[in-house]
């Protein structure tokens, strides 16, 4: 968060803005009569029909509404309980990575085995899944449960018991199972930007650079956003790469600063906010240099040998396909580096070509790791191919670096456009249709606690995409508490449609998933510590 003693410039693609915490450029809400909430038994597809539902819709600017909707209450009858994770390997430092909770039948009972020696009263329970656009469903395994219990503090205090006993899990409100029958409640929040009333800007922001996280509030305070959502999925953990480096593909004022995985959807912006769509991209790079020698890109802005979220060349491990939340390995690449990735590039062996003006190279060094001045740019290579950078980065030549995105045929990277593209997946909605696309985009894994924790699951969610008469739809919804339990992916697509999205996308969720409105955060993020920071953000500007 920016301070007076320390203020801080928030890129906004190519633009700047500055802010302070004592002089909050947040604009106020203009003085427009919002209609009275409603009540109808009719609503959204969640639950159990019949359920009440209360909606408020405001204006925050002209062209931008807020709506927010409230279905269904706390039902008593639901319980908490113990779930136990099956042993496996060593957690993850993402705090929204699924435990693994998921086995086969004979795992299952085996562990069941060991509690019931424990002397606690376990259950194996079969858990099926619904079948989506690309994926059959049906059963992903068995998970292991012990108690059906009152509050959570009975769970916590089974948990205990159990954790002493040697045993690992999480206290768990049953109400966040996948297909439950629990009637709520569901809080949404609904953002909707009409581009034939809007003068203001839509924009995504990472901040000051790429590879330091922000809040959503921070961003939108520093910008004097009126509104803000947390965008794509982005690096969490350093061994995976640089913390805040988007995961998948970033277009930010026509600049092209992180590469798609594989060529799952991106929501593509204008600043304008016409033309908002969900796009199946692809990107390609190339460094040419001396005697017209070419060299494959491998990324951009990104720390060499990771990738985040897979999707990369054929020769990267485990596998070359998007694999949501796994990180891959290569250790021969050519990575691209612009200011906008932060103080200094990635340090580590290898070969860096610094870039200056006219892109000609003013230093070739034996090592990565520099500050990049004003105006450079530089490539940096690792293992086999760094020989072959050194061979065509000749100082005092051009060494010109390429980068091209496919999608539906428009000219997004052109510095300055106000194009903008964040990463998302899966696909939730396309022309009207419900269209879920977890396996495409890297969500059903081998591990079936993968696709268990993310997408059977009742989690937290931001989604975006468009509506038939081409507004731009922004929604969240709070999960992981009793008084909002959260959607499942399957559910989020019948939500997205609901809403109105003729196209829709899942953006980053969990305890990212944040609503930042006049400069305070009204959504409930689910993290203990409070807000997240994030990668990036979308943005709401005044005029």
């Amino acid at each position: 968060m920016t301070t007076p003693r320390n203020r801080r410039s928030l890129r906004i693609g190519g633009l700047l803005a500055v802010g302070a915490v004592l002089a909050s450029p947040v604009v106020p809400l203009p003085a427009v009569a919002a209609p009275p909430p409603s009540t109808s038994s009719v609503g959204l597809p969640l639950g159990p029909s019949g359920l009440t539902e209360q909606r408020t819709t405001t204006t925050l600017q002209w062209g931008v509404t807020l709506t927010t909707i409230v279905r269904g209450a706390v039902d008593p009858t639901v319980p908490w309980t113990v779930e136990v994770a099956v042993p496996s390997g060593p957690a993850s430092p993402d705090p929204d990575a699924p435990a693994a909770a998921i086995a086969d039948r004979a795992s299952a009972d085996t562990l069941a085995g060991r509690l019931r020696t424990a002397g606690f009263e376990a259950r194996v329970e079969e858990v099926d899944t619904p079948a989506t656009s690309d994926y059959a469903g049906g059963r992903l395994g068995w998970r292991v449960r012990v108690g059906l219990l009152a509050t959570q503090a009975d769970g916590d205090a089974l948990l205990a018991r159990l954790v002493a006993d040697g045993f690992a899990g999480s206290t768990r409100y049953t109400g966040w199972d996948g297909g439950s029958s629990a009637r709520g409640p569901w809080r949404v929040r609904l953002l909707t930007v009409d581009p034939r009333r809007f003068s203001g800007s839509l924009v995504a922001s990472y901040g000051p650079d790429l590879e330091r996280r922000e809040t959503t509030s921070a961003l939108a305070l520093a910008a004097g956003a009126t509104a803000a959502t947390n965008a794509g999925y982005f690096v969490l953990d350093p061994g995976s790469g640089a913390p805040g480096d988007p995961a998948g593909v970033g277009v930010y004022d026509g600049r092209l600063l992180s590469e798609t995985v594989g060529n799952r959807p991106g929501l593509v912006l204008r600043s304008d906010a016409r033309r908002t769509a969900v796009e199946r991209l692809r990107w390609s790079g190339s460094v040419r240099g001396s005697r017209g020698r070419t060299l494959a890109l491998d990324g951009v802005d990104r720390v060499p040998g990771l990738v985040r979220n897979c999707g990369g060349t054929a020769d990267d491990l485990p596998t070359p396909l998007p694999r949501h939340d796994v990180t891959c390995t290569d250790d021969d690449e050519v990575v691209a580096f612009t200011p906008q990735f932060g103080g200094r590039t990635p340090t580590g062996p290898g070969v860096e070509a610094v870039l200056g003006r006219g892109s000609r190279v003013v230093a070739v060094r034996p090592v990565r790791g520099v500050v990049l001045e004003q105006g450079q740019r530089s490539v940096q290579a690792t293992g086999d191919l760094a020989d072959d950078l050194a061979s065509v980065a000749v100082v005092g030549r051009r060494l010109t670096v390429r980068t091209g995105l496919e999608g539906r045929g428009r000219r997004l990277l052109r510095p300055g456009s106000g194009a903008f593209v964040v990463n998302g997946g899966p696909e939730l909605v396309r022309d009207g249709r419900v269209h879920v696309t977890p396996r495409r985009d890297g969500f059903v894994q081998p591990s079936p606690s993968v696709y268990y924790g993310f997408s059977n699951q009742r989690n937290p969610r931001t989604f975006a995409g468009n509506d038939a008469a081409g507004r731009t739809l922004i929604a969240t919804v709070d999960g992981r508490s009793t008084t909002s339990l959260g959607t499942s992916i399957v559910e989020t697509a019948a939500l997205a449609r609901a809403l109105g999205m003729r196209d829709a996308l899942n953006l980053d969720g969990g305890g990212s998933t944040t609503m930042v409105v006049g400069g305070r955060v009204v959504n409930d993020p689910s993290d203990l510590t409070g807000e997240r920071p994030v990668g990036d953000a979308l943005l709401v500007l005044p005029r």
